[in-house]
């Protein structure tokens, strides 16, 4: 895998955090940041398709709810290309229900994430699926 124009050290990951608040995807960045990831921000599923293309992200953080192109329509496109089907996707959701779990997995997401999360949980989810090449 190519190193390309990655600002981190020591292995870091390439994050893109995709949800409408600012104040999580705030969060998230800080936290990221801390672990010596490099994070890409986008604030909708629109902005999150340009975004996935320009930037080649190793693990993608999605929140489900909203506007325009939720969460669950965002992954499925995501997963449909088959040059980012193989990139982790997390989603991210207040609600903490089966259902949600369960249409997320259909969607293709390998992991759910209850907001708000913590910066452990964040890290340890990128640990734990982001491609072994990233490490």
């Amino acid at each position: 895998m190519e190193e390309g124009n990655s600002e981190t050290v020591g292995g870091g990951a390439r994050v893109l955090v995709i949800d409408d608040s600012n104040t999580i995807r705030r969060s998230a960045e800080i936290f990221l940041r801390q672990g010596g990831h490099e994070v890409v921000l986008a604030e909708d599923g629109f902005d999150a398709l340009a975004k996935v293309n320009d930037h080649d992200p190793q693990l993608i953080f999605c929140d489900i709810l909203m506007p325009r192109l939720d969460g669950y329509q965002t992954c499925a496109i995501i997963k449909r290309n088959p040059r980012f089907a193989h990139v982790p996707v997390i989603m991210l959701s207040s609600k903490d229900g089966l259902f949600d779990k369960a249409r997320g997995r259909m969607v293709g997401s390998e992991e759910y994430l209850t907001k708000p999360f913590t910066k452990e949980q964040l890290l340890r989810a990128v640990e734990t699926f982001r491609p072994a090449a990233a490490a």
